[in-house]
Formats: structure tokens, C-alpha cells, sequence
């Protein structure tokens, strides 16, 4: 009798503790940021979490997804623009799961899968576009490429929230030819200043001329102001301005005098001529020979 009820009692512990073994077996954490797909005898019975909870043991499975945010970075991809120029490109990615389910049945690896889609999207969409669309409309470009890579990625449970390129490398001699182009840029701005410049003081020089001009002495105070400004610098050579209307009487004087001897100058006339004869020269004479002696 006493064997039977010590047989009994270790029965009811060993079951005791097969039933704590398998309670224990079959508890699972999933934290905050993470969820539980768990697969009964092969069958899904949905997404846990967060927390602890309990699951079949020996018969069911549990595959942890995390819900953060995945930076994604796109290696460079060598693309050729619309308008035959080599560029290399990076770009980020960055993405969540929303539906965790999805994102273990649909698609064997989501983040391999949405690193792939995110290079090919990126060659066709920069294959597409010019060099000089691509640096100044980088953002059009960006959400482009979202909208197209969460098209592709909405049936896995996956949600991208944006797209950025991160750097674009350019060949040598389009920098350089660029680099020209920025310079001619430059320079065809600074030249455009200043010739409104120029303008601008035209146009204040004419108004000023035409104060100094209403008032006579005007430009005496001028010419005053003008010496006491180059006397300041201690210069060796002082050059006085006189001014016209001191000098008009004398050249309306010396233009009298011009005008008044030309007046009085007799211009000799040509008369043609009859034109003389030539004469001819006279015929030498012979002198007679005189015979030597």
C-alpha cells in the first residue's frame, strides 16, 4: 500500500513538472518595437505582441519582424541620363512593416527584396532624366522614386516613407566643363551689374550736370572743391581746369580774326595757256678740216 501511494505521488510530480516544462516551452516576449508571426503545424495564426503570451510548443513556430524604421542604403549604381552622360549615384531608403504577416509569407527576405527594387527603380527612373533635371529637381526625382519602390513593396507589408539620393558623382571633364560653364555664369552676371551701374550713374551724372548748369557759379564751387581735394593727396602736379566761360570770349575772338583773313585773301585764277611749240634744235654745223702741216 505504501509503495502504490509513493508510486502515485511521484507520478503526480513527474506529471506536475512535464506540465511546468510545457508551459514554460511555450512562453514568448516580443517587445515593444517587434511582433510575433507564429505558424501552428505549419498554418499562421496571425501576428503577437507586444508582451508575453503563450504558444503551442514542439508544434508551432515563431518568427520575429521588427516594426522600426530600416535606413536602406542603396550601393552606387553607374546609370547613363537621357542625355548620354555616365553618373554614379547612391541613395537611401528608408522603411517600416506594417502588416508583419505579409512581410514573412509574401516575400522570402523583405529587406533584400526592397534593396533590389530600390536599385532597379533608381537606374530607370535616373535613365530618364537629364543631368541638369537631376541636380535641380532632386526632389521631384525623390518622391518618384518613393511612389514607385512602395508600389512595388505595398503587397509585402512594407511602407516606404521616403527616398533621398544621397551623392552624385560626375566624370572629370563634366566638372571641369561645368565648372566653365558656372565661371561664364558668373561673369555674365557681373558684367550685367555693372553696366546697370554705369547707367544708374549716367543718369545721376546728367541731372547733376543740369543743376550745376541752371546756376553760373556752380561750377566755380566745383572746380573750388575739386582743388581743395587734390591739394588733401599732396600731389606735385596740379592740374586747373579754366573754366569756358572765361575762355569762350577769347575763342569767339580768335574765330573773328580767322574768319576775317580769309576773307581778305586774294585767291590768284588759273587762265589756261596755249601751249608753245616745241622747237627744234639747230642742226650742228661742219667746220672744214685744215690739213696738217
Amino acid at each position: 500500500m505504501d509503495a502504490l501511494l509513493g508510486f502515485g505521488t511521484f507520478l503526480i510530480i513527474f506529471v506536475i513538472i512535464v506540465v511546468v516544462i510545457l508551459v514554460l516551452s511555450g512562453l514568448r516576449v516580443v517587445q515593444e518595437y517587434e511582433r510575433g508571426v507564429v505558424f501552428v503545424l505549419g498554418k499562421s495564426t496571425g501576428a503577437k505582441g507586444p508582451g508575453i503570451f503563450w504558444v503551442p510548443p514542439f508544434i508551432s513556430r515563431m518568427i520575429k519582424v521588427d516594426l522600426r524604421i530600416v535606413t536602406l542604403n542603396v550601393p552606387a549604381q553607374e546609370v547613363i541620363t537621357r542625355d548620354n552622360i555616365t553618373i554614379k549615384v547612391t541613395a537611401v531608403v528608408y522603411f517600416y512593416v506594417v502588416n508583419p504577416e505579409a512581410a514573412v509569407i509574401r516575400v522570402l527576405n523583405f529587406i533584400q527584396a526592397t534593396t533590389q527594387i530600390g536599385q532597379t527603380t533608381l537606374r530607370n527612373v535616373l535613365g530618364q532624366s537629364e543631368l541638369d533635371e537631376l541636380l535641380a529637381q532632386r526632389n521631384k526625382i525623390n518622391q518618384e522614386l518613393q511612389s514607385i519602390i512602395d508600389e512595388h513593396t505595398e503587397s509585402w507589408g512594407v511602407k516606404v516613407t521616403a527616398v533621398e539620393i544621397k551623392d552624385i558623382e560626375l566624370p572629370t571633364t563634366m566638372q571641369r566643363a561645368m565648372a566653365k560653364q558656372a565661371e561664364a555664369e558668373r561673369e555674365k552676371r557681373a558684367k550685367i551689374i555693372h553696366a546697370g551701374g554705369e547707367l544708374q550713374a549716367s543718369a545721376q551724372l546728367a541731372q547733376a550736370a543740369g543743376v550745376i548748369g541752371s546756376q553760373p557759379g556752380a561750377l566755380q564751387l566745383r572746380y573750388l572743391q575739386t582743388l581743395t581735394e587734390i591739394a588733401v593727396e599732396k600731389n606735385s602736379t596740379i592740374i586747373f581746369p579754366l573754366p569756358m566761360d572765361l575762355i569762350e570770349p577769347l575763342l569767339q575772338t580768335v574765330r573773328r580774326d580767322s574768319a576775317n583773313g580769309q576773307a581778305n585773301v586774294e585767291v590768284p585764277r588759273y587762265t589756261p595757256s596755249t601751249p608753245a611749240r616745241p622747237q627744234t634744235p639747230p642742226a650742228p654745223t661742219q667746220q672744214p678740216r685744215h690739213p696738217q702741216e
